[in-house]
């Protein structure tokens, strides 16, 4: 912060405009106040605001429409608004529209100045860290590789979400990503400096969730010799990802509820609640509606967690993608020597693949391959893939659309003429039984690159 850092704080009640505004000018802040919906907006078309803070109620309107007219006409620039007590509603309506963060009144000072200083940490435009689009060196997990429509979108609605500290809930399929996606949303935020604690809900024992959440105090149980800190403290002014999270139960739904609502824990043991400074992401590969409407899962804690919603797509949706992803995967897999050839063949049977274990499992195929490759190329035989989800030997390629059925059967016919004319289009064209133009248009449409083909 520096005393460029301009703040606007629109609020109709005089005595909360003059207490933000002392707050956040001791902090260094230059603070413009607003009383109404028509002052803000003027405020914000004449001056170039890092945040804004705005009550939900106002005279001429609501905190929403401030919040709509600086998406429309000043995107970068955070809002939080400030919501009446326990108005849960709209506190979700806020975050669902793009707010930053939101406070309940009456606000808490040091909630205040947590806010601001996270809010002004947010990455301006053209500055902050930006995902790879190649492995990183020691990186345990592939970074979101592709160039499909799909996984573009994808990293798009990331990339959005990290400007914002809603709760994110993340779905899909095992092996798609849920986890890596959330480290993006992290590092592409304002908590990118903090820890980021992913937590595996399906793996701790329900006699331990409480302590282990929360931490506990010496003496409170057997073996407690010690304070120690839990997940919540661990990962204090950073995100705390919660893995599986459908498989919580009941009792620890409503202690995570309350902590979530008020932004406090109370160790067990202790008498009293400490602030926590924690951004939520959780995922699953189950569906957590359903999980509500059996009764699994309470529906006021769903409200909370799902936000706003990260679908991350299968691998099949994205065959197009597998050959820049199995290249970036066999580049990192060998290391300092150079990564071995993959067959047309093979990359053709790897894209008509049905992956129900996605890019974990490519992953997976490709490590046994390389182990079972004779030189330096991979071959079909090498992949040692389930006939039954390779497209064309059994038809069954995990219930895909006609259409994705018909392009990836195509898909493999090109790539396995293309090896069989030693990548020559024009002899491939004949094999094939098309003009060279058809199939230079076919692989354009499929995705099929000379650089990823060409072997010579």
């Amino acid at each position: 912060m520096n005393a460029k850092n301009q703040v606007l704080v629109v609020d109709d009640e005089a005595d909360i405009r003059e207490l933000l505004g002392m707050t956040l000018t001791r902090m260094g802040l230059e603070t413009h106040c607003a009383a109404s919906t028509s002052e803000a907006i003027r405020l914000l078309d004449r001056n170039s605001y890092d945040l804004c803070v705005t009550d939900m109620r106002l005279p001429d309107g609501d905190g929403l429409l401030v919040l709509d007219h600086v998406a429309r006409h000043h995107p970068n620039t955070p809002v939080a608004v400030i919501t009446a007590h326990g108005s849960t509603e709209n506190a979700v309506a806020a975050l669902k529209a793009g707010a930053f963060d939101y406070l309940a009144k009456p606000v808490s000072l040091d909630q205040l100045r947590t806010l601001v200083r996270s809010a002004l940490k947010l990455p301006r435009p053209g500055q902050g860290r930006r995902a790879t689009d190649s492995y990183e060196a020691g990186a345990d997990h592939p970074p979101l590789i592709g160039d499909s429509a799909l996984m573009r979108a994808t990293r798009a609605m990331i990339d959005k979400l990290a400007r914002t500290q809603a709760p994110i809930h993340v779905t899909g399929e095992s092996g798609s990503g849920k986890e890596l996606a959330a480290r993006m949303i992290h590092l592409k935020g304002s908590r990118r400096e903090g820890p980021f604690v992913a937590v595996n809900c399906g793996a701790i024992p329900e006699t331990l969730m409480e302590s282990e959440f929360f931490g506990y105090r010496k003496g409170a149980f057997t073996g407690a010799t010690s304070d120690r800190d839990g997940f919540f403290q661990a990962a204090s002014g950073g995100t705390l990802f919660l893995d599986e999270v459908a498989d919580l139960p009941l009792l620890m739904q409503v202690k995570l509820l309350r902590a979530i609502q008020e932004k406090k824990v109370r160790k067990v043991g202790a008498t009293g609640e400490e602030p926590v400074d924690v951004r939520i992401i959780s995922a699953t590969h189950r569906n957590l509606g359903d999980e509500v409407k059996s009764g699994a899962f309470r529906q006021d804690l769903y409200y909370r967690l799902n936000v706003i919603e990260l679908r991350m797509p299968s691998l099949r949706e994205m065959p197009e993608d597998i050959p820049l992803l199995t290249e970036a995967i066999l580049r990192r897999q060998a290391g300092a020597s150079p990564p071995p050839r993959v067959a047309a063949a093979a990359l053709g049977e790897l894209q008509a693949y049905g992956f129900p274990g996605n890019v974990r499992e490519l992953e997976n195929v490709l490590e046994r391959a390389i182990a079972l490759a004779s030189e330096d190329e991979i071959r079909a035989e090498d992949l040692q893939l389930a006939p039954a989800q390779i497209a064309g030997e059994s038809g069954d390629v995990s219930g895909l659309p006609l259409q994705e059925r018909l392009d990836l059967i195509e898909r493999k016919a090109i790539l396995d003429a293309l090896e069989q004319t030693h990548y020559n289009r024009t002899a491939a064209a004949k094999v094939l039984g098309i003009t060279f133009r058809a199939l230079r248009y076919r692989m354009e449409r499929l995705g099929i690159k000379d650089e990823l083909n060409s072997k010579g």
